[in-house]
């Protein structure tokens, strides 16, 4: 369990700053989130051990037990570290023992359930405890499901028992009304579920294996998702199934470039609370290869869905290896206006929903270019010219900021390049009219909603 180093070339930087980079982008990317959740990882026993006492032990014997499980099979550590829901928990633990040197409050029980997924993965003999903390009655192993203890209270125990044959059950042998065991699937069977227990559902595999699955991960790894979360039942799990390969098929004929990094991973759908029009997603900066979402329409809808949460994911974890702006010092921070929100965004979130709508632009662009359906065809140019047009303005202010160092400049300065290439591909006329009615009727709207606050930094919205 070591963290490995990670070189990008420029040239990949470049690919990827034009929106792109790849399954190769995508491929070193994943590889250094792992290698930064293992760093965060060495942090938290640091910290563990200089706070001492109980968060100490804690802290010990979930290292000790990841440790075997790497020795038995360390590609079962790493589906373990790797999963969505392992960044917010190490991530958690970590600031909340920097905040708190004595650990008071620290969340090691996090640490403790991750040892025990890897040691179910694995199949090594083990006997874990750690309790419940939330209203929620359900004990979850990240990266495998969850067992369901209907009446359990925060505070309750549960126990993991892995048997020396590899068989792994969980229960909460404390509880006052007693429960019988929930058996565990065996590892390399995370998609099953069954009387108590629920994991995952696979709704599609891509070409190289890779899988789309969906399941809802534990507050903390979506902590703004939470009033949204959902458990879809068995029928809306098929509608589910049904346009997640509607929207692979659509991605692999006509989007190969978009298809090929999702390809290149795992990824999980968070299902969420539909709104009352249109769908609602969101991507968390710790939750690398997953993305949150009410349920589409259509393929197509869950096809651009995804490109732009996977942008989102890209550019997040791009932003843990390099420094792209300055951070403010003093002072409150400036806020801009974002052609696609109604609330004026900070630096940070007007660049990555810059790049996100980098990649919606291309997508439209490319649905224009392959959409048989006239009255299709026309609704996609007309959003193509919105989108390249917002996340060019976008763009330009980011790049007039001032804060942006030597490579945000240059990542920023490559984002604007395209987007201008885009910007000069000829349209209908109507479609650019189409656009450009959106365009004022959204600013007119962000002024409105903003009464007295002064004129967007971002200028003109065409």
């Amino acid at each position: 369990m070591t963290p490995s180093p990670h070189r990008l070339s420029g040239e990949l930087f470049d690919a990827i700053a034009a929106g792109g980079g790849g399954a190769e982008a995508m491929r070193l990317l994943a590889r250094a989130e792992h290698s930064r959740r293992l760093a965060c990882l060495y942090a938290i026993r640091t910290a563990a051990r200089e706070a001492g006492g109980a968060v100490a032990r804690t802290v010990e014997s979930a290292w000790e037990l990841l440790e075997t499980a790497h020795r038995a099979d360390p590609g079962a550590v790493t589906a373990v570290l790797t999963h969505p829901a392992a960044g917010p928990a190490l991530v958690g633990l970590l600031a909340r023992l920097r905040r708190r040197p004595d650990g008071t409050g620290a969340p090691a029980h996090l640490l403790t359930a991750l040892a025990a997924a890897a040691a179910v993965r694995a199949r090594v003999p083990a006997r874990v405890r750690w309790p419940l903390t939330g209203p929620d009655p359900w004990a979850v192993l990240p990266s495998l499901g969850r067992a369901h203890f209907p009446g359990a209270r925060p505070g309750d125990h549960v126990e993991l028992r892995v048997g020396t044959a590899g068989g792994a059950s969980i229960a909460i042998p404390d509880a006052p009304v007693p429960r019988a065991p929930v058996p565990v699937p065996v590892a390399g069977d995370p998609y099953r579920s069954g009387g108590r227990w629920r994991g995952a559902r696979l709704l599609a595999a891509f070409d190289t294996g890779a899988t789309l699955s969906l399941d809802a991960l534990d507050p903390p790894s979506f902590p703004a998702a939470t009033a949204r979360a959902v458990h879809p039942d068995a029928d809306e799990a098929l509608r589910w199934e049904a346009v997640a390969r509607a929207g692979c098929a659509l991605l692999r004929a006509d989007h190969p470039r978009t298809y090929a990094e999702l390809a290149a991973g795992p990824w999980l759908l968070v299902p969420l609370r539909a709104p009352a029009r249109g769908i609602v997603s969101g991507s968390s900066a710790e939750t690398f290869g997953s993305m949150a979402l009410s349920l589409p329409p259509n393929g197509s809808v869950l096809a651009v869905t995804m490109a732009h949460e996977a942008q989102h994911n890209k550019f997040a974890a791009l932003l843990h290896l390099f420094d792209l702006f300055e951070e403010v010092r003093q002072g409150p921070e400036e806020r801009y206006y974002a052609p696609w929100r109604p609330d004026p965004r900070p630096l940070v979130g007007l660049f990555h929903g810059a790049y996100a709508h980098l990649a919606v632009a291309q997508f439209w662009g490319r649905r224009g270019e392959t959409e048989r359906d006239p009255a299709l065809r026309t609704l996609a140019h007309t959003r193509f010219a919105r989108w390249r047009s917002g996340a060019r303005e976008a763009t330009a202010v980011i790049l007039d900021s001032g804060r942006l160092t030597p490579l945000g400049l240059r990542f920023a300065g490559r984002m604007l390049e395209t987007l201008d290439d885009l910007c000069r591909v000829p349209l209908p006329a109507s479609a650019v009219r189409g656009a450009e009615t959106a365009a004022r009727e959204h600013l007119a709207a962000w002024r409105d909603a903003a009464g007295s606050t002064p004129a967007p930094t971002a200028g003109r919205a065409s």
